[in-house]
């Protein structure tokens, strides 16, 4: 699923813009990273993928291959994005139960977004969750439980609606 590429080579088919602060050299082939992006060190990027403007992800995150990350998204710790996601611009992910200033838990949750899963923009998903292989998530929803896979889900809270 994960590809590493731990050094820069002249046969690499990485994109980076120019304007991108990329620090991970774990970066898929023909990925494709776009301006005023911010990769942290330790984070992994799969093949085939295409990280947009204005977007950031942290060191424990791992994305897998043909992922799709649009504007204006943040990757936090403990996330795992499988293969063939889309995540819709302005997406909020979160990853303390408890949020605190200067006060860090010691664990951040983990949060999965299994393969296939499609989250519309402005939706916001809540830590720990795990959203199912092919399920949708609708533009603007808050996802506060685990949505199981194949299924269309809505609002706020977000709810089932219908199989797709």
């Amino acid at each position: 699923m994960f590809q590493n590429i731990t050094e820069e080579t002249e046969s690499s088919t990485v994109f980076i813009h120019p304007l991108a602060d990329v620090q991970s050299k774990n970066i898929g082939e023909t990925t494709q990273i776009w301006q005023f992006a911010i990769v942290l060190e330790q984070a992994i990027i799969g093949k085939n993928c295409n990280i947009n403007s204005h977007t950031f992800i942290e060191n424990d995150v791992i994305i897998g291959d043909n992922v799709t990350v649009k504007c204006g998204v943040y990757l936090w710790d403990g996330l795992r994005i499988e293969d063939d996601v889309f995540i819709g611009p302005n997406v909020t992910f979160t990853n303390d139960k408890y949020p605190r200033s200067k006060n860090h838990p010691s664990e951040y949750q983990t949060t999965v977004i299994k393969k296939g899963a499609s989250i519309g923009a402005n939706a916001t998903v809540l830590g720990g969750v795990v959203i199912g292989e092919h399920a949708m998530i609708g533009a603007g929803s808050i996802v506060a439980k685990h949505v199981p896979a194949g299924e269309l889900w809505t609002g706020s809270p977000a709810r089932f609606i219908r199989k797709v």
